[in-house]
C-alpha cells in the first residue's frame, strides 16, 4: 500500500552551480511511502508525515546553501560551527562563503538537481519512519509558472528567523502593469536582469576588487560572509525584503515611464509576495 502527500510544503533556498554560480531556488514538495498497513489501518499518520518532514525540510534544506560537496570545483571545511565553501569559477572568478554551519548543507552529490537533492533527502530521512515503511519516493519541482520569473539570492540581516542567512534565495513570479495593462516587456527586461543574480544592500558591501564584491553583517545566528563576481551582483541602497524589492522595481519604472501608473506584484517564492505602485508625475504649472 503507498500513502502519498502532494504538495507538502515548498522550499526556498540557494544552491552553487559550477556553471551558473550562486541560484535562488524554490521548489514543490511530494512524497510517496510504501508499507503494510498497521492495526490503525495506516501506513503511517498523515499528521506525522507532515510534522516529520515539514521539521526536518526546515532545518536542513528550507533557506539554506545547498552546497554538491562532490563537485571537483568546490573546496569546503567546517570548523568550530563554521562552514567555508569555495566555488572556483572560469576566468579566475570564484564564490566564497562563511557562515553559520547550521545554513549551509553540504551534499554529497556531484550538482544539485531535483533529483540528486531528493536521492540524498531519502538517505537522510529513512531512520525517520522505521522499518514499517519500505520504500520511499520523494520529489522536488519548480513551480510551473506562465508569467516571467526571476531567480535571486540575498540575505536579510535584521531578521531573527532563517532569512538572516546571507546565501538563501527563491525562483519568484513577476508580474507589471503599467497603466492597468499588462506589461510582459518590463517584466521580461526584469526577469533577464535578475537571473542568477545576488541582490546585495550596499551598506553590506564591504570589499570591491574589480572583479568581486564581499559583503559581510552581524546577525542573530553569526557573522555572516560572501564573496561573488561583481558581474552577478545588483546593489540596492535598502534591505532585500520582497516589500522593499518591489519598491524598487515600481520606482525603476516609474522613472522610465514618468507619466504612467506602474502597479507591480513581486513573489517572494510560491503564493506570497509583495504588491507597490508608482503614481504618475503630475506636471507642474507655472
Amino acid at each position: 500500500m503507498q500513502l502519498f502527500v502532494n504538495n507538502l510544503t515548498n522550499i526556498d533556498f540557494s544552491y552553487l552551480c559550477p556553471d551558473r554560480g550562486l541560484v535562488g531556488e524554490t521548489w514543490l514538495v511530494n512524497i510517496v511511502l510504501k508499507g503494510p498497513i498497521d492495526p490503525q489501518g495506516m501506513v503511517c499518520d498523515f499528521g506525522k508525515v507532515k510534522k516529520t518532514l515539514r521539521t526536518w525540510l526546515d532545518a536542513t534544506l528550507d533557506h539554506c546553501l545547498l552546497v554538491p560537496n562532490n563537485a571537483e570545483a568546490i573546496q569546503s571545511h567546517v570548523e568550530n560551527g563554521v562552514t567555508v565553501v569555495q566555488l572556483e569559477l572560469p576566468q579566475d572568478e570564484y564564490i566564497r562563503v562563511e557562515s553559520p554551519s547550521q545554513a549551509i548543507t553540504l551534499l554529497d552529490v556531484e550538482r544539485i538537481t531535483p533529483a540528486t537533492a531528493a536521492a540524498w533527502c531519502i538517505n537522510q530521512i529513512k531512520p525517520m519512519f522505521g522499518d514499517q515503511i519500505t520504500y520511499i519516493h520523494l520529489e522536488f519541482s519548480p513551480e510551473v509558472i506562465d508569467t516571467p520569473y526571476y531567480h535571486y539570492s540575498h540575505g536579510l540581516k535584521k531578521h531573527q528567523g532563517q532569512c538572516q542567512r546571507i546565501a538563501h534565495g527563491h525562483r519568484s513570479k513577476l508580474q507589471i502593469w503599467r497603466n492597468s495593462e499588462p506589461c510582459i516587456q518590463s517584466a521580461n527586461e526584469i526577469a533577464s536582469l535578475w537571473k542568477d543574480i545576488y541582490v546585495g544592500t550596499r551598506d553590506d558591501c564591504d570589499q570591491d576588487d574589480g572583479r568581486h564584491l564581499s559583503f559581510s553583517y552581524e546577525a542573530a545566528q553569526g557573522l555572516f560572509k560572501l564573496t561573488v563576481p561583481k558581474r552577478s551582483c545588483y546593489l540596492i541602497d535598502s534591505d532585500t525584503t520582497v516589500e522593499l524589492i518591489a519598491q524598487h522595481f515600481a520606482e525603476t519604472l516609474g522613472q522610465k515611464y514618468p507619466n504612467d501608473h506602474i502597479v507591480v506584484k513581486a513573489y517572494e517564492g510560491v503564493g506570497k509576495g509583495a504588491i507597490a505602485e508608482n503614481m504618475p508625475q503630475k506636471p507642474i504649472n507655472i
